[in-house]
C-alpha cells in the first residue's frame, strides 16, 4: 500500500493535478467569463498610460499599413499590384496583426504568469486563450474601421460580406490551438520565445499580405510578360494552397472584394476547417498533457 493509495482511500487529491481530459476542458469552459474579463482588463491596463487610450487599439494597425502601404506600394509598382491594392493591403495588414500578436502573446503566456501559475490552483490553459481573446477584442474594432474603409472607397455592400464571419470566427479557433501547442512547446524550451517574432515575420513576407501569391508567381502566357519581369512558379501557388494563413487571408478577401484576382479556390473553405479541427483538438490535447508540469516553472 502506497502513499498514494492510503491518500485515495481517505478521498484526497493531490494539488495540483491532471483531471481528465473531459473534466479539464469543463473547466475552462466554466470559466470563459474569467477568461474575458481578463482579456478585457489587460486591453484597459495597458492603454490607461497613453494619452490617446484606447485609440490606440485601432492607430497601431492604421500605422503598420500605412507604413507597409508606402513602401510596398513604391517597390512593388504599379504593375505588380493586385487590384484594390489599398483595401488588399489593409485586409492583410489587419488580419495578420490579430494572428501574428496572438501568436507572439499566447505562446508566453504561461511562462510570463510563472508567479500566478505557481501559487493558484487553476486549469492553466485560460491563459494563452485570455491571450487570444485579449488581441481578438482588440482586432474587432480593426474589422469594423476596415468596412468603413472599403465602403468610402467605393465597394459595394455586399451579402457576401458576411462570409468574413465563419472565415475570421475559423482563424480565431485555428489561432487559439497553434497558441497551446506554443505555450506549452515554451515552458520546455524557452528561447522559442525569442524565435516566434522572426517566425511570424516569415509568415507576414511570405503569405501574401501586400502582394497576391497567384499573380506574382502564378503561370503566365508565352506571350505576357511577367509584371515585375519574374517567370512564374505554379509549383509555389499550389504550395501556398495548403498554407493555413493564406487561406485565411484569401478567404477574408473574397469575401470583402469583387474580381477575378478574389476569386479563392472553394477548397480553401474545406481545407480551413480541417487545419481548424485538427489543430485545435492536438492543442488542447497537447498542452493537457503537461498541466501538471506548468506549476513548475521557474
Amino acid at each position: 500500500m502506497t502513499i498514494a493509495d492510503d491518500a485515495a482511500r481517505a478521498g484526497l487529491t493531490k494539488v495540483g493535478g491532471r483531471p481528465p481530459l473531459r473534466e479539464y476542458v469543463t473547466e475552462v469552459w466554466n470559466r470563459r467569463v474569467f477568461i474575458y474579463s481578463l482579456a478585457r482588463f489587460k486591453i484597459e491596463s495597458e492603454n490607461q498610460q497613453n494619452s490617446l487610450g484606447m485609440f490606440w487599439v485601432i492607430l497601431k494597425p492604421l500605422l503598420n499599413a500605412l507604413v507597409y502601404g508606402a513602401v510596398f506600394g513604391v517597390l512593388i509598382g504599379p504593375g505588380g499590384r493586385p487590384p484594390h491594392f489599398v483595401e488588399f493591403l489593409i485586409i492583410g495588414i489587419f488580419v495578420f496583426e490579430f494572428f501574428s500578436q496572438s501568436w507572439t502573446a499566447g505562446g508566453k503566456a504561461i511562462t510570463s504568469s510563472s508567479a500566478l501559475v505557481q501559487s493558484l490552483a487553476f486549469p492553466r490553459m485560460v491563459l494563452p486563450l485570455a491571450a487570444v481573446v485579449e488581441r481578438f477584442l482588440k482586432f474587432l474594432p480593426t474589422v469594423a474601421i476596415m468596412l468603413v474603409f472599403l465602403i468610402v472607397t467605393g465597394n459595394p455592400i455586399s451579402w457576401h460580406w458576411l462570409l468574413i464571419i465563419p472565415a475570421i470566427a475559423l482563424f480565431f479557433v485555428f489561432t487559439c490551438g497553434l497558441v497551446l501547442v506554443t505555450a506549452r512547446l515554451c515552458v520546455h524550451w524557452r528561447d522559442l520565445n525569442n524565435f516566434l517574432p522572426f517566425i511570424t515575420r516569415f509568415f507576414f513576407y511570405t503569405t501574401g499580405i501586400f502582394f497576391s501569391i497567384e499573380e506574382r508567381f502564378g503561370p503566365k502566357p508565352p506571350s505576357a510578360a511577367h509584371p515585375d519581369g519574374l517567370p512564374g512558379h505554379p509549383w509555389l501557388v499550389t504550395l501556398t494552397d495548403y498554407q493555413p494563413v493564406h487561406e485565411f487571408l484569401s478567404l477574408v478577401r473574397s469575401a470583402l472584394l469583387d474580381g477575378p484576382t478574389y476569386e479563392t479556390n472553394s477548397a480553401y473553405w474545406l481545407y480551413a476547417t480541417l487545419w481548424t479541427v485538427l489543430l485545435f483538438s492536438f492543442g488542447v490535447w497537447f498542452f493537457w498533457r503537461a498541466e501538471e508540469r506548468y506549476g513548475r516553472v521557474d
